[in-house]
């Protein structure tokens, strides 16, 4: 080793040793005949001193370099004289006197600071991320990362659990987003994707009698990035066989019981986990990861208006839909402009539009008012429990449509008006997925993927009749309005799993050719099992207390999904082009 010691272990019961340390130039202060800097690495940092009569040579060294120069320095271990003693660094109290300095490579000057926790404009830490992660904020995000990944592979593995590597190249099915493909130069015309899950391998290897697989495995997905969700990612994979519903949720929630206690910053709010109905989560938050560090619970006016003569509450009503609302505290003086803004939030989950009633101490102000007589505007502040000063915003269409549409303006709500408590984390379980949802073309999609099993016999049965009806065996885990993973009990008939995805619009001739594999393996003795998958970029993001899951990854991309440190995507060759029997076609290009 070119070191005997990390720049963080010198301490007093090393002093008038020699030692040899290696790292980068933290800082550097220059006193005439004595010159200081500190020296760092993955560790920590220890102060380096070099006098020019004791050692001119070393003095000189130290003179010439500049932060960041990758430096080899050997001397011996001293206490600080008294009064310069660092109590912030655990080598506070001692320091090296300099008997050589090599200077193993020099460096251009970084494009932002090292040794200060600036703001840095993203795009740029990405393309020097080799230069950002020697900044004490992002070394302490991937030293979090390793030590949560370490402890929750040993979790599983000491309950049995075996660690299999699953395939990176799979056969091409988007029955989520949009699969990455690679192409393949011995079967022209044909194409390998990128697993967007190891949803069937790790099914294959419960048929396969591994009775308990786990894997944090990545995994590929071109869909449009956002700041909790990338083009790869992350995610603690496991599966069991001979398992039901709660034996999946136990075992996961004792490990992330054990890994909120010892790596997150504040407390978990409630032990064992809430477990909530999707239903009920759907009719008091709005939302399937409901935020329960506040209240402000969505209420149900449809019945207190029934029998309106305002044309868009009447259709609604009249088409089976409902009116569902939240109340804003201390925001009757909301301007139009506030209430513009909290529509196109509405529109975003379906919404076709918002209505608005503030109550100013006895009068409603409300731009629909003239519409309703004063009792039906008495039962909607009775029923919506409104007081002076509140406005109670309101979303009619169906049901499903209308809660999210106004369980996302009170998500928002929540972060604005500051209603969150921060000082602790709430965990639940939400379960009692139905099977399937209808789309907004009419037609029938699954709630979680195409395998997760009906939960009863009962269920199972609707499949023939009554599909929509049917609750699925699906139980997702949400953390502070975060959802971080799910998981189900799979189908493991293949007569149900044929039934389930001609539901989905998937003949059978269809599915044979798609789940070709899977489907014939569900004939060969598989067992009942099931399993569950959470995000490791996202449970690392909450942990650190961060709003951006990229920065817990060592190399990310942009929003867009551009790489700036390698410049890619990029062209390719175009002999490899014509190897793999391909042409592009030129579109507009998306900046990054």
């Amino acid at each position: 080793m070119l070191r005997t010691h990390t720049c963080g272990e010198a301490r007093a019961s090393l002093a008038g040793k020699e030692v040899t340390l290696a790292g980068w130039v933290h800082t550097r202060r220059d006193h005439g005949e004595l010159t200081f800097i500190d020296l760092r690495d993955r560790y920590g940092i220890t102060q380096v001193v070099a006098h020019a009569k004791e050692n001119p040579a070393a003095h000189k060294a130290l003179g010439k370099a500049r932060n960041e120069w990758v430096l080899r320095v050997r001397g011996t271990v001293r206490a600080r004289p008294e009064g310069t003693k660092n109590a912030k660094l655990p080598t506070g109290e001692i320091e090296v006197a300099a008997s050589e300095i090599e200077v193993l490579n020099e460096s251009k000057t970084p494009p932002f600071y090292v040794n200060e926790e600036t703001e840095v404009e993203e795009t740029l830490r990405w393309k020097y991320r080799y230069v950002d992660l020697r900044r004490e904020r992002s070394r302490e995000i991937m030293r979090l990362r390793h030590e949560v990944t370490n402890f929750i592979r040993n979790f599983f593995v000491e309950r049995g659990f075996w660690e299999i590597e699953t395939t990176m190249m799979i056969r091409s099915d988007p029955t989520g987003a949009r699969d990455f493909i690679v192409p393949s130069r011995y079967y022209p015309g044909k194409f390998w994707a990128l697993p967007q899950s190891p949803q069937q391998l790790k099914q294959l290897l419960m048929i396969g009698g591994i009775d308990k697989y786990v894997q944090i495995a990545r995994i590929f997905r071109d869909e449009d990035p956002r700041a909790d969700r990338i083009y790869e990612a992350t995610q603690l994979d496991i599966e069991m066989t001979f398992a039901e519903p709660g034996d999946v949720m136990d075992v996961v929630e004792a490990c992330y019981t054990a890994v909120f206690e010892r790596f997150a910053k504040k407390p978990l709010r409630t032990k064992p986990f809430p477990r909530m109905t999707y239903e009920e989560a759907i009719r008091r938050y709005g939302t399937d990861r409901p935020d329960t560090r506040f209240a402000m619970e969505l209420v149900d006016l449809t019945d207190a208006v029934r029998g309106t003569g305002f044309g868009v509450f009447k259709d609604a009503i009249a088409s089976g839909g409902a009116l569902r609302a939240v109340v804003v505290p201390g925001r009757a003086a909301a301007s139009r402009k506030d209430v513009d803004t909290w529509t196109a939030v509405a529109k975003t989950r379906g919404a076709k539009g918002l209505v608005s009633f503030a109550f100013v101490g006895a009068e409603v102000r409300s731009p629909v008012a003239k519409f309703f007589s004063a009792d039906e505007l008495a039962r909607l502040r009775q029923t919506s429990g409104a007081t002076a000063g509140d406005i109670v915003l309101v979303v009619a269409d169906e049901y499903r449509v209308a809660s999210r549409s106004i369980g996302e303006i009170r998500r928002q709500l929540g972060q604005e008006l500051g209603l969150v408590d921060a000082s602790a984390h709430h965990m639940m379980w939400i379960h009692r997925f139905p099977m399937f949802e209808r789309t907004p073309e009419g037609t029938w999609t699954f709630s979680h993927n195409p395998f997760a099993g009906p939960l009863t016999a009962d269920d199972a049965k609707l499949l023939e009749t009554d599909p929509g009806k049917a609750i699925s065996s699906q139980y997702d885990l949400v953390v502070d309005g975060n959802e971080l993973g799910g998981g189900s009990i799979r189908i493991f008939n293949r007569a149900m799993q044929e039934r389930a995805l001609e539901v989905l619009g998937i003949s059978k001739d269809e599915a044979a050719v798609r789940f070709g594999a899977l489907l014939d393996a569900l004939e060969y003795g598989a067992p009942p099992e099931g399993g569950i998958a959470t995000g490791m970029d996202r449970t690392v993001m909450i942990l650190a207390g961060l709003s951006n899951a990229r920065e817990t990854i060592a190399f990310p991309k942009t929003q867009t999904g551009y790489d700036p440190l390698l410049d890619a995507p990029a062209p390719v060759d175009a002999k490899l082009l014509e190897e793999l029997g391909l042409r592009v076609i030129a579109k507009p290009e998306k900046r990054p």
